[in-house]
Order: structure tokens, then C-alpha cells, then sequence
């Protein structure tokens, strides 16, 4: 693995980005982001208004670095893995969901 992407697939960065939302509180924002955001993009669908994606991933990303920045005291992984980190959001919002992770 390189220094540039130590990650080659998201099944070994996963573990990581759960390592990087210990925090419950954390956790939490990221959970209710990602659900407003979802909401947003039904809404989306249901408008056909386009503008409302830009809020979704805005405020969506606003809770999540709320977390990293007052609760986890650490740097979202957004910023090295974007791609990664935006699979990372949506499976750590469905195991909250399916109660596989602790809300």
C-alpha cells in the first residue's frame, strides 16, 4: 500500500472511519446530517428543485464536522478519503439505523 492511499478498498478503510466516530455524540450529528440530507434529496426528487442537493451536502457535512471538530477532536477523514468517507457516511447511518452500532 502507498502512503498516498494506504486504503485500497472500502471493506479495510471502514474500520478506520468507524475508529474516527468513537464518540457517541459524534456519531449522532453524523446520524442526523445524513437523515436530513436523505430527506433533502427526497425532496429533491419530489420538487425537482435541483438547489436543495447543495443544502443536503452542506448541512449534511456541517453536522458531521461539528462532531469531528468539538467532539472527536479530530480531522473528518473527508478531507483524504472523500469517496470513501461519503460510502462511510451513508453505511455508518444504516448500521446506526439496523442497531448494529450503538446511536
Amino acid at each position: 500500500m502507498s502512503s498516498e492511499q494506504p486504503f485500497r478498498t472500502f471493506g479495510d478503510f471502514y474500520p478506520f472511519y468507524l475508529a474516527e466516530h468513537a464518540n457517541r455524540v459524534s456519531r449522532r450529528l453524523h446520524f442526523l446530517g445524513t437523515s436530513i440530507a436523505l430527506v433533502l434529496l427526497v425532496a429533491t426528487l419530489l420538487t425537482r428543485n435541483g438547489w436543495l442537493i447543495a443544502v443536503a451536502l452542506v448541512q449534511g457535512y456541517a453536522f458531521a464536522w461539528v462532531g469531528h471538530f468539538f467532539y472527536e477532536h479530530n480531522r473528518p477523514a473527508t478531507f483524504k478519503y472523500p469517496f470513501f468517507s461519503f460510502m462511510g457516511d451513508w453505511r455508518m447511518w444504516w448500521d446506526i439505523l439496523s442497531r448494529k452500532i450503538p446511536f
